[in-house]
């Protein structure tokens, strides 16, 4: 009997190692949060699937159309991006695929990839200014100067060194102001968005407009993501035109293709040449 217990405990220990809402899992039966997987394979979309396994319900029509809208939109920017270059690089190195991915999502943090996280941050902590009764060009104002006094002068999700007016941006915010006209979205963040950048324009002197990382972060503020899901989200997005490229890469071949063309060097900045003397 007392094997038996023990059985029976160390089974329930097992059990509760991990525990989840996501998944039930047995033989012959695979449900997502209650529901039999094979009632969702060809109904659901991969877009409103994302939607439903983070959040735990389906979307709205408005919702899938701005989740599907800011995943297309960071799908990818070319090779001078760094997780593009890293990626295609790595199969150059006779990396596989899935190394590949792996390589390119890892460089997608603070700098590179994080700047939609952040903004969502700064929009939430101005918008919690103006539910406390301040307005809007006020709670912007302070909510800057705390941004540049925690970070630095960079604000994140507006200018961009390639684009001068990002071309993604307005179609996003348009979806947006739609979606807010119709009563599916309120509308706040895309007024907090506009007015940095009307606050920015009036500081430099000329006009930061918004970037992708600025527009896709209006999108998940006004569908009520938390912030760390922003950079997940841009994450999974960049992802699509990651395996694009490595793929394209493996099929155009290539060996240890670095990050300079052949015959290209870096500019070096050390000591002259000179003897070596030993001690």
């Amino acid at each position: 009997m007392a094997d038996k217990n023990q059985s029976s405990d160390a089974r329930a220990l097992a059990a509760n190692w991990w525990r989840t809402e996501i998944i039930e899992m047995e033989p012959n039966k695979i449900n997502f949060r209650g529901h039999p997987i094979e009632q969702l394979i060809g109904e659901v979309s991969f877009v409103d699937m994302i939607w439903f396994m983070l959040v735990g319900a389906f979307p709205t029509k408005a919702q899938s159309r701005l989740i599907g809208a800011a995943l297309v939109a960071g799908v990818d920017h070319g090779p001078q991006a760094p997780s593009i270059a890293i990626a295609r690089m790595a199969i150059t190195c006779g990396g596989s695929i899935n190394n590949a991915l792996a390589s390119a999502v890892n460089v997608l943090d603070d700098v590179h990839g994080g700047a939609g996280e952040q903004a969502i941050m700064l929009f939430q902590d101005i918008q919690r200014r103006v539910e406390e009764g301040a307005e809007l060009f006020e709670a912007t104002l302070h909510g800057l100067d705390h941004w540049r006094g925690k970070h630095g002068q960079i604000i994140p999700g507006f200018g961009h060194r390639f684009h001068k007016i990002d071309p993604r941006a307005p179609k996003l915010m348009e979806l947006v102001n739609a979606a807010a006209a119709e009563g599916e979205v309120s509308g706040a963040f895309a007024d907090i968005a506009l007015e940095i950048e009307t606050q920015l324009c009036a500081t430099k002197g000329r006009r930061i407009p918004m970037n992708i990382d600025g527009a896709t972060a209006v999108v998940f503020a006004e569908l009520g993501l938390p912030a760390p899901l922003g950079r997940a989200l841009f994450c999974l997005s960049r992802s699509v035109g990651i395996l694009a490229h490595a793929w394209e890469q493996q099929l155009q071949g290539g060996r240890n293709k670095g990050p300079l063309p052949k015959g290209w060097l870096w500019e070096y900045q050390g000591a002259e040449p000179h003897e070596y003397k030993p001690t």
